[in-house]
């Protein structure tokens, strides 16, 4: 997906950015500290909660941040928020929390305060967590603001500390034969930096899974998988299907598919998306109009619009 240039933000922003991301790396847990963790079936885990921002295609003002519960195993929808939002921070590799998290984590502020018997115990973020440039991607940002225990999932290799998409690199995604299958993705440092997953049987791309926050990578890895329908596991999957939705409904765009309807990944998405994840980045499209919930009023736009297809970092 071709990535418009956006205007860097001024350099004293950008020291702010990483000061803050430091502090907040010395926070992040990245062991079991549930009791459901450590259990072979996760016995006593009921909630999973998936977060996802979906763009308007060719708007740079206009994005829609979603979260949703379901339940576990069944993996059903029991809660979703969608909201229309102002992105004010402009896309920055490896800074994509200071341009989503502050909405992510009024979703969960708002759901803490409404149903509070549904907030997720764990949360699956479409992006990295400690596989970043500087340990602390968006899994880990937003697992340290909520204080839940967070999931990064990314499709593509974010390629850091000598992680590379080499040759090496697609021998071993060629020896992953079934679902559930996976290998440690070690840096150069030595240090592991998460797990490429073949998440599904049926699918031949993996998914790069990585601790967000007070999970460990074994427990993330097996919880990811249990989640997976299809190549992307459901929270996040419903997430975004639910943003597009809301956009198209918001845009007075026609309404696709109901999530329950039985979705190919070629055929689920308008043209040029698809339901894969892209990894760390999102397009430059920012800046909505104003928080909206799912149950106001829904402003009529004249023209239907297109969603573009939402990345992670």
């Amino acid at each position: 997906m071709a990535r418009e240039s956006a205007e860097l933000p001024p350099k004293e922003t950008l020291s702010l950015w990483i000061r803050e991301q430091a502090q907040l790396k010395a926070l992040v847990v990245d062991r079991d500290t549930e009791a459901w963790q450590r259990d072979p079936g996760f016995s006593g885990l009921q909630r999973v909660g998936g977060v996802d921002v979906s763009f308007v295609k060719g708007d740079s003002v206009s994005a829609c941040a979603s979260l949703v519960v379901l339940s576990y195993p069944e993996l059903e929808v029991v809660y979703e928020d969608c909201r229309m939002v102002s992105l004010t921070a402009p896309y920055v590799s490896g800074f994509l929390a200071f341009r989503e998290v502050p909405f992510l984590v009024a979703a969960v502020r708002r759901l803490r305060e409404k149903e509070p018997g549904l907030v997720p115990q764990v949360l699956l973020v479409d992006g990295n967590g400690l596989l970043h440039h500087r340990g602390f991607g968006v899994a880990c940002h937003l697992g340290v603001l909520t204080d839940l225990p967070c999931i990064g999932v990314a499709k593509k290799l974010l390629q850091v500390d000598g992680l590379e998409n080499n040759t090496q690199h697609k021998e071993k995604i060629g020896l992953l034969r079934a679902g559930g299958d996976s290998f440690p993705l070690t840096g150069g440092s030595g240090t592991v930096l998460g797990m490429a997953l073949r998440s599904h049987d049926h699918s031949t791309k993996p998914l790069y899974v990585s601790v967000g926050h007070k999970i460990s990578l074994e427990a993330a890895v097996r919880l990811t998988r249990g989640c997976c329908r299809f190549r992307i596991p459901e929270p996040v999957r419903q997430a975004d299907i639910r943003s597009r939705d809301y956009i198209r409904r918001s845009l007075g765009a026609p309404t696709p598919p109901a999530p329950g309807q039985d979705r190919s990944q070629k055929v689920q998405r308008p043209k040029g998306g698809s339901e894969e994840l892209e990894d760390e980045g999102r397009p430059p499209e920012a800046h909505g109009h104003g928080p909206e919930t799912a149950e106001s009023p829904r402003p009529t736009r004249p023209a239907a619009a297109s969603v573009e297809p939402s990345c992670a970092q």
